[in-house]
């Protein structure tokens, strides 16, 4: 399934000058139908996939509760 630059941005969440960006710097691979440019979705997968890893890393991490200070002294 092909994506227009507006479509693609809105898949990754991220600006369409962003899209425009990266698509220049040729780290985008794209058809250009003589009209607009157009990406292949496919290519995102590992890259989305590799996102939502990280996020659950970030969320198990904040979810951890903080050990106890064997160094705290209860001055009571």
């Amino acid at each position: 399934m092909y994506l227009t630059i507006e479509e693609t941005a809105e898949y990754l969440e991220i600006a369409p000058a962003k899209i425009e960006t990266l698509i220049i710097q040729e780290r985008i691979r794209v058809v250009h139908d003589g009209d607009q440019y157009l990406i292949n979705r496919e290519q995102f997968n590992h890259h989305l996939e590799e996102v939502g890893k990280y996020r659950e890393m970030i969320q198990a991490y904040f979810a951890e509760p903080i050990p106890e200070d064997i160094d705290v002294k209860d001055e009571d």
